[in-house]
């Protein structure tokens, strides 16, 4: 049977069966403009410094402007940071959040009943005391400080009710319960907190899902959350795509990125600048100030010891080793950073902020040691530190390095260690100590001991409570026995107990933050444990073809604001 009797045999089949005539036969030579077209998506494209892991935004090792930005955008808060600065709850995700109970000091949660992972599981109590759990136990998060005080997390109405009682009262309690997680996804799963988002997102619970993480291509993609039970986001797709600082202002000047967000030196400032008036330029202070921290464990435990090392290093260029002419601020107080409301130097001169190697050689030589063939040596040993950065990253591995040739310059010894940044903050960094020594725990897999750290250091939220996390004691540690072994209550390795009051009552609201600060800073600097050196900037960079882009709000940046970007004139 030839092909055009068989079309007709179906078409007289088909009209025996029905009333209705057939469709007619569409010929295969038919105009393509009358075939449906599949509406291609709109998209965005901002264009980053890089898209690698880990993506926890409660964890040290994780933090960069990707993992701050995927959190805003896959993640449920509480409470979010307005633009002026202030937090506001997020009713995106809550019903209301108040305080109920003075004594003992009780906050009750409500969460709406529609707020949900994008796997159909509900939003709920059990997210919350994850992450509460997490951030009380786990070494190397971000401002442990509140949750350290929470005593008990209780579930009510199915889990939509959540009441945080605590041991004592806490003015910050607003700051908790940012980014949550996905708890019963995580939970059980090996590795638990350790592995948390170490590669990608289980679930989501904010306006965008995540399509795939290509790695090798230095890709993100994400797009609407067709399970959010909010107001959808305008635009379909998001692409944070990696190139390096040519590459970015190409990329804008092309149209190709419609904005760019990166941490650029003097060259790559330069060069989007050179784009001119058609692409708006804001420098955005980031939440975190780069740190040198001369651990008070080993042999930095001496005191004159360590305050020699400082004595030893020159700031000005480590400083300028790490911001590479770029847009980021010296920080020259220990708590507050420059961008931080009521932020005010408190570095007095001489070291650390200027080096004094005759001052250093008085110390050294009064803690034991002498200079021999250009080493210091103690009873014929070498004075050896062990100085880490985590992983590659930069500014902390320009810092390092610089800091190294220092000290080697100086005569001290220098094994440079780059662990992987969650092995540095979760293994080395929390390597419990006994009697100021630092011990290696099995599963240390023959990591050494960290002696100097080049790391960055979280500033944002409430003062106080960056006060007590970066430099206070876990609850207890002040008067626990010094020969127990103990983990580290933040990544400089101080407890102190002479100070622990006074951070106690900045915590808990009885002693004004800044009355405390006044008595703590010169302390803090006299230690030299810690020694900030600049508060990190990102450069922004909205070009053409986008509306709806803003800064955002001090220290979070542009994404919160994501739902209502378009592709369109500025």
């Amino acid at each position: 049977m030839s092909r055009a009797a068989g079309l007709g045999l179906v078409a007289l089949m088909l009209s025996a069966c029905s009333s209705t005539p057939p469709p007619p036969v569409v010929s295969s030579t038919a105009n393509p403009s009358t075939v449906a077209q599949t509406k291609t998506p709109s998209q965005i494209v901002i264009g980053v410094d890089d898209v690698v892991g880990g993506y926890n935004p409660h964890n040290l090792a994780d933090v960069s402007t990707v993992t701050t930005a995927l959190a805003q955008l896959l993640l449920p808060s509480v409470f979010r940071t307005k633009d002026d600065g202030t937090r506001t709850l997020d009713t995106n995700l809550m019903k209301s959040a108040q305080v109920i109970s003075e004594a003992p000091f009780t906050v009750a949660y409500e969460i709406r009943p529609d707020a949900s992972w994008s796997d159909g599981a509900p939003i709920a109590a059990e997210d919350f005391a994850f992450l509460r759990d997490a951030m009380r136990d786990e070494p190397g998060v971000i401002a442990p400080a509140g949750y350290r005080l929470i005593q008990d997390v209780q579930s009510r109405e199915g889990g939509k009710r959540v009441e945080v009682t605590f041991t004592k009262p806490y003015p910050g309690w607003q700051t908790l319960f940012g980014d949550l997680l996905p708890a019963h996804l995580l939970k059980d799963a090996p590795g638990s907190w350790k592995g948390a988002l170490a590669s990608s997102f289980p679930a989501y619970g904010g306006p965008f899902s995540l399509k795939g993480i290509d790695i090798a291509r230095g890709e993100i993609i994400l797009e609407r959350n067709d399970r959010y039970w909010e107001k959808p986001a305008a635009i379909d797709r998001l692409v944070l795509r990696r190139a390096d600082q040519q590459g970015l202002a190409n990329a804008l000047a092309s149209g190709n990125d419609q904005f760019a967000l990166t941490m650029a030196d003097s060259t790559g400032v330069g060069r989007l600048s050179s784009l001119g008036p058609a692409v708006q330029l804001t420098t955005l202070p980031r939440p975190l100030v780069a740190d040198v921290l001369l651990r008070p464990v080993g042999v930095l435990s001496d005191d004159k010891v360590r305050a020699g090392v400082a004595a030893l290093l020159d700031r000005n260029k480590l400083i300028s080793a790490g911001v590479a002419g770029g847009p980021a601020k010296q920080a020259d107080a220990q708590v507050r950073a420059p961008s931080v409301p009521g932020y005010a130097a408190t570095l007095q001169p001489g070291p650390p902020a200027t080096p004094d190697a005759a001052h250093a050689e008085e110390l050294l030589k009064s803690a034991g040691y002498a200079k021999e063939a250009g080493i210091w040596r103690k009873s014929g040993k070498a004075l050896s530190v062990v100085v880490a950065s985590p992983g590659k990253q930069d500014p902390y591995a320009l810092i390092a390095k610089s800091l190294k040739d220092q000290l080697v310059a100086a005569g001290i010894e220098v094994n440079a260690v780059a662990p992987p940044p969650r092995e540095l903050f979760s293994l080395q960094l929390a390597m419990p100590v006994v009697n100021g020594q630092q011990q290696a725990t099995p599963d240390a897999a023959g990591a050494v001991g960290v002696d100097i750290a080049v790391v960055p250091q979280p500033v944002d939220g409430d003062v106080a409570t960056v006060l007590a996390s970066t430099f206070g004691c876990r609850p207890g540690q002040a008067e626990a026995d010094k020969s127990k072994p103990a983990v580290p209550a933040n990544a400089a390795g101080l407890c102190d107990p002479s100070l622990q009051p006074t951070i106690d009552a900045a915590l808990q609201g009885t002693k004004p933050i800044d009355d405390a600060l006044s008595q703590i800073e010169p302390e803090l600097w006299r230690k030299n444990v810690v020694i900030p050196l600049f508060q990190l900037a990102d450069t922004l960079a909205i070009g053409a073809g986008i509306s709806g882009v803003t800064p955002g709000p001090p220290m979070v940046g542009p994404f919160g604001s994501a739902v209502n970007w378009t592709r369109g004139t500025k």
